[in-house]
Formats: structure tokens, C-alpha cells, sequence
């Protein structure tokens, strides 16, 4: 074979290999595996015999439109950290954390969360001198020049904005004080508690805005799980699911009565899922009024959200 014939059928080789790959690169790619969408309960003192360790608190780990979401952390770092490797839940790999409020059973596993993962963005309520941090204007106090430098606050010129340090220094947190779009279809609900007790106490719920309607997860309720609902039918008027705590664990029949009437009959909730400081009397009574649209959600359920009916 001459040098020239070789040439030609190496250089034709060489043709047709590329185009075989150049096919391949535009042939179209196999669809993507659809992203879970699940809510699983992490802390909580009621549930199924499990490794699973019960404890009066509340964590929820949130999955959907590829985000993971860590809702409140628990009462206790260790048994957070027990409890998520039995759930073989990596809370190293999160995209963010959402504090709902500054009471200890919902923040004490924050400590763990941090140690795994100490970069984490961090949304927490914005409260003036918070335990998550804050920060105010000087014109918070009122001021008197009559009196010498070394009576006055910053010898009389504070900084124009005043800023406060939080229980865990050098966390990456969000303070949130109104209404809050955080990724696609996921929003904050801010709002105060008007109750005895927990007066001015400012709580921050989830409220993921799906084809099916609009799905709540609530860590304590204290301003009124009637107000949260109301605030997040804003978004999406159709309430899919409500997943966390109800706050009725004190309440009297007649208040649990009229809570379990709003959310059934005013609010037409589809599916119900309490938790945590919801109490036993409104699980009985959430359940009745319900019935199979009343979904258990005790510790190490992990609820599909695309697996409920329509």
C-alpha cells in the first residue's frame, strides 16, 4: 500500500470517528431522576419504636425542588446527631437551616448542625438583642446631651447602627422580620406572638408553594396556627398540608374545637400532619375531623409529598 492510499484511509478513520462522537455528544440526554420531595421528622417525643431516640422538641428535615431544608434542630445536639445517622440523614449537606424560634427545644441541637456544617446560611427571626443576633439603630435610646462624654454612651457618638452578637458567634444567619421568598416556590412567614406567654415572641414558618396547594411546617405555632394558615393562603389560597406543631398541648376542648373547625371548614385543609407540642386531646380531635385525611407524623416518618392524593 502506498504512503497515499494509507493516508486517505486513515484520515476517512479519523472522519468517521468523529462524527460518531459528534452524534453522540447531540443525541438527547436520558431525563433527569425527579428530585425528592419528602418531609421527614428527625426530634419529637411521640413515635414508633425505633433507634430512633424520643425527646420533647422538634426537627424536620425538608426536601423539595432540590433543596434541603432543616427545620428547627431539636432539644439536644447528641441525640439530633443519633437520630439523623439513623435516618442516614447527612446534616453536612444541606442548603440552608431554618430557625422557627428562639425556645430551646427547638434550638439545641443547632450547636451539632454547626459543628457538621458551619458555613450553613441560617434563617432565624430578627428580634431586637436576639439570641440569634441583631442589630439596631442608635436612635433606639433616647439621648442626653447635658451630661460629660464619660457618661454617655459612646462618649456620645454611637455608631448609626448598633450590632449584637448571637449565642453562636461566627454562625452565617439571615435575621428575617417580614414575609421571605428564600429559593423557588419556598417562602418564610414571619409573624409575633399576641398570646400569654409568649407575648411579642416572633416565630418564622415555611410555606412551599406546590402544584397541589400551598404546604405549611410549623415549629411551635405561637402566634396562632389560624394566623399562619391565613398568611400563607396569601401565596396559594389551597392548602395542601400542614406538617409540625399546633401549639394546643394546654388548650381547652373549646380552643382546640374552634382551631380544628378553622382549618377543616374555613381554610379547607387537605391533609393535616401534627407534631410535637401539638397535644394529645387535638391529635384526637385533628384525627376525628380528618379522618384518612389526618396523616401520622410521629418521630422517623418521612411523609411524600408526592404521594398524596389529589
Amino acid at each position: 500500500m502506498s504512503c497515499g492510499a494509507g493516508l486517505i484511509r486513515y484520515s476517512a478513520s479519523f472522519l468517521l470517528l468523529m462524527f460518531c462522537a459528534a452524534t453522540l455528544c447531540a443525541a438527547p440526554m436520558p431525563p433527569a431522576v425527579p428530585t425528592q420531595a419528602q418531609i421527614t421528622v428527625l426530634y419529637d417525643a411521640f413515635g414508633k419504636s425505633s433507634d430512633m431516640h424520643k425527646d420533647w422538641g422538634y426537627a424536620a428535615l425538608v426536601e423539595y425542588g432540590g433543596k434541603r431544608i432543616l427545620f428547627d434542630t431539636g432539644n439536644n445536639p447528641d441525640i439530633l446527631a443519633h437520630n439523623a445517622q439513623v435516618k442516614g440523614v447527612d446534616l453536612s449537606k444541606l442548603d440552608f437551616v431554618v430557625m422557627s424560634h428562639r425556645h430551646g427545644d427547638h434550638m439545641g441541637g443547632l450547636s451539632y448542625v454547626l459543628r457538621v456544617n458551619p458555613a450553613v446560611k441560617i434563617y432565624a427571626p430578627k428580634e431586637g438583642f436576639g439570641v440569634y443576633g441583631a442589630d439596631l439603630p442608635s436612635t433606639f435610646y433616647r439621648k442626653d446631651a447635658s451630661l460629660p462624654p464619660e457618661q454617655r454612651y459612646y462618649d456620645g457618638a454611637p455608631p448609626d447602627i448598633m450590632r449584637f452578637g448571637s449565642a453562636w458567634p461566627g454562625a452565617n444567619f439571615q435575621l428575617v422580620d417580614k414575609n421571605t421568598e428564600i429559593a423557588p416556590d419556598i417562602h418564610l412567614i414571619a409573624l409575633v406572638s399576641d398570646k400569654p406567654g409568649t407575648l411579642e415572641l416572633r416565630e418564622l414558618s415555611l410555606a412551599i408553594s406546590t402544584p397541589e396547594g400551598i404546604v405549611i411546617v410549623v415549629g411551635c405555632s405561637h402566634p396562632g396556627i389560624d394566623k399562619i394558615v391565613a398568611a400563607a393562603s396569601t401565596i396559594n389560597p389551597r392548602v395542601h398540608l400542614i406538617v409540625g406543631g399546633f401549639h394546643l398541648v394546654t388548650a381547652s376542648d373549646s380552643d382546640i374545637d374552634r382551631i380544628v373547625t378553622a382549618l377543616h371548614d374555613q381554610f379547607k385543609v387537605d391533609y393535616i400532619a401534627p407534631g410535637h407540642c401539638t397535644g394529645e386531646p387535638a391529635f384526637t380531635a385533628l384525627r376525628k375531623a380528618f379522618s384518612d385525611r389526618y396523616l401520622y407524623a410521629g418521630l422517623g416518618t418521612a411523609l411524600s409529598l408526592s404521594k398524596l392524593p389529589n
